[in-house]
């Protein structure tokens, strides 16, 4: 290290929302640096900061996300803290981070990366196909409702926020039949006992980064670059360049459902990805493979072959 460590009279402050996910995210952080440079909990600070997304009225009202604002809804007010020293590094869920970086910030470590598959959940027990006609199923994902719909047309889809515990306390108050939460997002808070099957890639393709932890930082802070830089897996860095260039190549002013998946085999990658319409009245996917080091180029040029199966006007508004 060039500069002194964190210690219990300076610690390190990682910023985090609140919710039990981003906390149990923020305290592998912590556990990996602690031991990645041999240091006392007292030597780091969980900074808690309630972000957009985090505004229980509108979880209430299970107010759908774009109303309120997909860019940077739960990633606004943390990098806010972070450019103002506030915090010194923040500690987020890859799928909510928008593509490209405020000034002054960014995201250059990943942590090892968890389960990619989506999990359903029911209290009835079953799987998705197991649903009867017409069945109520509450997400607040467009990707999920999109791809559902696509294989269910008859199902009906409500909006469904808020945290593991409300959401299965609405499917007991009999709001669903069914929802959907990342296997991540389970398998980190230990839920062993959350009724759920998971959906395989090839049933219902992830979000653009699911199941990955990125850490972001000051560009200018060398500290943090050099701590960090001890606990960054290099796989997820690398599947995140494809998954991530893929979302960019596409990313425009209308919310339209997107998926993608990288995996890797050696030093080869195979990029899945896919487009649908809100409504799931149309699907574009496809896949490609090559050198992992290319990774960047493969989901750009990924996009490119989907927004030509797609054709003109596939992203316009209205």
């Amino acid at each position: 290290m060039t500069q002194d460590l964190p210690s219990a009279d300076a610690p390190l402050k990682i910023g985090t929302r609140g919710s039990p996910l981003a906390l149990a995210q923020a305290y592998e952080t912590r556990a990996r640096l602690m031991a990645a440079f041999d240091l006392a909990e007292a030597a780091f600070e969980i900074v808690v900061i309630k972000t957009t997304g985090d505004d229980r009225s509108m979880i209430a009202a299970d107010r759908p996300l774009k109303e309120i604002g997909n860019k940077g809804l739960f990633t606004k007010e943390i990098e806010e803290a972070m450019l103002s020293g506030g915090i010194d590094i923040a500690v987020h869920s890859m799928k909510d981070m928008p593509t490209v970086q405020p000034d002054g910030l960014i995201l250059d470590c990943y942590l090892p990366r968890e389960d990619t598959r989506d999990a359903f959940i029911t209290l009835s027990g079953g799987g998705l196909r197991d649903l009867a006609q017409g069945a109520v199923v509450g997400t607040s994902s467009l990707r999920r409702k999109a791809q559902l719909l696509a294989r269910r047309p008859d199902l009906q889809v409500v909006e469904f926020r808020g945290n593991v515990q409300t959401r299965l306390q609405k499917l007991r108050d009999g709001v669903a039949e069914a929802t959907f939460l990342a296997m991540a997002g389970l398998n980190r808070m230990n839920m062993d006992d959350v009724p759920k099957t998971p959906i395989e890639p090839d049933d219902m393709l992830p979000a653009v980064a699911q199941g990955a932890i990125g850490i972001e930082r000051r560009t200018d802070d060398t500290r943090a670059q050099e701590m960090l830089a001890a606990i960054h897996d290099r796989d997820t860095g690398t599947r995140l360049a494809a998954e991530r260039s893929f979302l960019a190549a596409l990313d425009g002013s209308c919310e339209t459902p997107i998926a993608a998946l990288a995996e890797l085999d050696g030093d080869m990658m195979r990029l899945r990805g896919e487009i649908l319409r809100p409504d799931g009245a149309k699907v574009f996917s496809g896949e490609i493979s090559g050198a992992a080091s290319d990774g960047p180029q493969l989901g750009h040029e990924l996009a490119n072959r989907l927004l030509t199966q797609a054709g003109p006007g596939f992203f316009d508004c209205g």
